[in-house]
């Protein structure tokens, strides 16, 4: 049965990007079609400085939030990285197997240094490597299929040279995995700057939906989109970013196509208000059921604990075997 891994960053609450990018593909399919893995990443929050007790917070609220979305943990297997060893253990293999150059060239790395030094910090050492540890999130598990937004392709690809290098250089050990990506908004945008992608930790939120904000907030930050010159609809998301932006998430959202929806609208005000709803409506159950999982804190932790040791059965013999073929003693 085909394998698929995928997770999310405890570094913010998490949005509608993240909802629509990633997260409802995996409700609606891949638990469904593969043996299927999904994890928060916690350990990729200490990348940049941080507060332990948000990271926790985060941590929680992200896998209550997968399991309010409809991730079924008898379908599929719901966990915290860090509480799997082999994810650090693999990690510091793909360390001495990628490049410096590898890591430099990143796209994540560029954008996120140079937000840190913006502000006046350092750059740590875990945000240039933080590939490899991603790499080995998904080599630890056979994985064949990484479902990912379109934002992180990059470090899936670097992951699939790392598993032939590894595997050219030591024997065949890793499987090869392969992106999947959504086909429709792969990449929702921040909708004050729809140029940039909605990313959970933005300093500036105006432009953030996030899946726990109250339907009111919702309609406020739609409605306040910024859109572009003029004002017939037309999607075309290199000459009007903004309004291609609410088409992709109406789209998303309704099931329709951006280009069709594009021709039903004369206004922005129109396409705003209906965007608006639609988000609205989505979330809804996402909302009333993240309320009642946070009621039952056990549940959570027995679905999380049950996840850890289900993970750690897959990841160990895989990384024993990479341990031994590197050379290190059994």
């Amino acid at each position: 049965m085909t394998r698929i891994f995928s997770g999310v960053q405890p570094t913010g609450h998490l949005t509608l990007g993240n909802y629509l990018g990633a997260m409802r593909r995996w409700v609606a399919e891949d638990q469904y079609r593969a043996d299927a893995l999904f994890c928060v990443v916690d350990l990729h929050a200490l990348t940049v400085d941080h507060d332990p007790a948000r990271v926790r917070r985060l941590s929680r609220q992200a896998a209550t939030l997968l399991l309010a979305a409809g991730l079924d943990p008898e379908r599929c297997t719901v966990f915290v990285q860090s509480q799997v060893d082999e994810h650090a253990r693999l990690a510091y293999l793909m360390e001495c197997t990628a490049t410096d150059g590898e890591m430099r060239r990143m796209i994540q790395y560029k954008e996120k240094a140079a937000r840190e030094r913006e502000r006046g910090g350092s750059v740590r050492l875990s945000l240039l490597t933080y590939p490899t540890l991603m790499a080995a999130d998904i080599l630890a598990y056979g994985t064949d299929e990484v479902p990912v937004g379109e934002d992180q392709a990059q470090h899936v690809e670097l992951t699939r040279d790392l598993a032939v290098r590894f595997n050219q250089r030591y024997g065949q050990t890793f499987v090869v995995p392969r992106t999947t990506l959504p086909a429709v908004a792969a990449r929702v945008m921040d909708l004050q700057e729809p140029t940039v992608k909605m990313g959970k930790s933005r300093a500036r939120t105006a432009g953030i939906v996030y899946l726990l904000d109250e339907p009111e907030a919702v309609r406020k930050k739609v409605m306040r989109a910024v859109t572009d010159a003029g004002s017939d609809v037309v999607y075309d998301r290199e000459e009007r970013p903004g309004v291609a932006n609410l088409l992709d998430v109406l789209a998303a959202c309704t099931g329709r196509d951006p280009r069709g929806l594009a021709a039903e609208y004369d206004s922005y005000g129109a396409l705003k208000k209906d965007t608006a709803e639609a988000v609205v409506e989505v979330l809804r159950p996402i909302r009333e059921r993240h309320a009642e999982l946070a009621a039952e804190p056990s549940y959570v932790d027995g679905v999380l604990r049950e996840g850890a040791e289900r993970a750690r059965g897959m990841a160990r013999p895989r990384v024993d075997a990479a341990y031994r073929a590197v050379g290190l003693l059994a």
